[in-house]
């Protein structure tokens, strides 16, 4: 990730007390180092004060293409100077309100007042944000002694991936499930939206791709299986090269048509010889967003939050565990093997109702986690976004060898009392868990996409 760090100050001091600059320059740096540490690619400005500055400073952030600008007070600006290149750049903003002192106590020497009022500069320029609509994100606290920064890379990680929501390609392998109707939405409407492109795959072209498939290319990744994955109960050969060979073909369709999301109808895969969720799970793991049943939606959002997220997956609630307060996630045989507990286990799949060949699944269980539970709907007016923390719970052995699973506990609320509140809402039954995401990085992401935003 890159961020675009913009020290923010005044004109006056440099006419008034230029000896103050030295000090704060050097704690820019140390700012910029910072986040340098946690693996973010700082593009610096100098110090802006007056509106040509800045307007200079945000076209280079945009040219180095930076996915937000992290603003820091140097000290009090005055936000009509900065207000107008902020508000213009479609560039997400982030606030980070520190200042390099910790304690300001009655015995402070008073000369530290020049280097630790920055933060009526914030209140200025975030009131000036918030009157002109510009969507923004904040974090308060020393740089050492908090979170803040921490905070600060979450919010930029969720700028990511809403930057990426509008370069989203999803490819439908199949069509929709006929019925289905809570994700079904016009691909044209979310093209308009968002920016989302979807494509139906034609069976011709699946099986020209299955042409070039090679005896070696399936030995190769029968092989890498085998390094990879544990096996249980019989593996019928001629069953699994199948399943192998419709995996090869689907991530042959994927990087040739350069998709970024995808879903696969297991009722309609013509093309293929057998439904390939082995792929299907690792082109997750590699951050290709998916959802089963022709959902373009949850996909392309699936997809955008892998690009910041790594350990994002496409889930359902299967079954409620009324008495523990838990819910059973599963789906047929697809999950984001970066989420998965040990080595998956590929066995022939206990039930075929797919229309190929009996298909092979590396099941797994979901890892012991927290994160956040995120849906994406449309409802009468808009689409709309239902965050809840969650913990991805793992304790024991479990009955469950021949299923994708996973058991998920709401934080602060019965599951009746979640599925209720999912429901008052509008959820549709496909989801993503995001491992390791906040409510505060998520609800951000909803607000750069102009997106209702609603916390169960």
């Amino acid at each position: 990730m890159k961020i675009g760090l913009l020290p923010l100050y005044i004109k006056l001091y440099d006419d008034v007390c230029p000896q103050l600059r030295p000090r704060l320059e050097g704690f820019y740096k140390e700012i910029s180092e910072q986040f340098e540490k946690r693996g973010i690619e700082v593009v610096e400005s100098d110090f802006c004060r007056i509106k040509p500055e800045f307007e200079k400073a945000v076209l280079g952030f945009e040219t180095e293409k930076v996915d937000a600008i992290v603003t820091l007070h140097m000290a009090y600006s005055p936000s009509l100077e900065s207000i107008d290149a902020l508000v213009k750049t479609k560039l997400p903003i982030v606030i980070l309100d520190t200042t390099q002192t910790l304690e300001f106590t009655q015995m402070q020497d008073s000369d530290e007042i020049n280097y630790c009022h920055g933060i009526h500069g914030v209140m200025d320029m975030c009131s000036m944000l918030k009157r002109r609509g510009k969507p923004y994100a904040i974090a308060a606290g020393h740089y050492l002694e908090s979170d803040s920064i921490d905070r600060v890379c979450g919010f930029v990680r969720a700028a990511a991936a809403a930057n990426t929501v509008k370069t989203m390609k999803v490819g439908l392998v199949g069509g929709g499930f006929d019925g289905m109707g809570d994700f079904a939405v016009d691909p044209k409407e979310l093209k308009k939206r968002f920016g989302i492109s979807v494509e139906n795959v034609k069976p011709d072209i699946l099986r020209e791709i299955a042409e070039t498939i090679t005896e070696n290319g399936i030995l190769a990744e029968t092989e890498e299986n085998k390094q990879r994955f544990d096996f249980a109960g019989d593996i019928i050969e001629d069953e699994y090269k199948k399943a192998i060979k419709s995996c090869l073909v689907l991530r042959k369709l994927l990087e040739k048509e350069k998709y970024t999301a995808f879903s696969v109808n297991f009722l309609n895969i013509d093309g293929l010889s057998s439904m390939p969720f082995i792929e299907c799970s690792k082109a997750m793991e590699r951050g290709i967003g998916y959802a089963g049943e022709g959902d373009a939606l949850t996909s392309a959002f699936t997809g955008a939050l892998l690009s910041a997220y790594p350990e994002t997956g496409f889930v359902e609630i299967f079954c409620p565990d009324w008495k523990n307060g838990t819910l059973f996630m599963s789906h047929m045989g697809e999950m984001n093997y970066s989420t998965a507990e040990g080595k998956p286990v590929i066995t022939r799949a206990g039930a075929n109702f797919t229309c190929g060949t009996n298909p092979y699944v590396g099941y797994a269980r979901m890892k012991k986690g927290s994160g956040i539970y995120l849906n994406v709907s449309r409802d009468k007016d808009d689409y709309q976004l239902l965050l809840a923390t969650c913990d991805m719970l793992s304790e024991g052995p479990d009955n469950f060898p021949g299923s994708m699973r996973g058991w998920m506990k709401p934080t602060g609320s019965t599951t009746a009392e979640f599925l209720e509140n999912l429901s008052k809402n509008g959820a549709t039954h496909h989801s993503s868990f995001v491992y390791g995401a906040s409510v505060e990085e998520l609800e951000f992401f909803g607000n750069l996409l102009s997106m209702k935003t609603v916390i169960i």
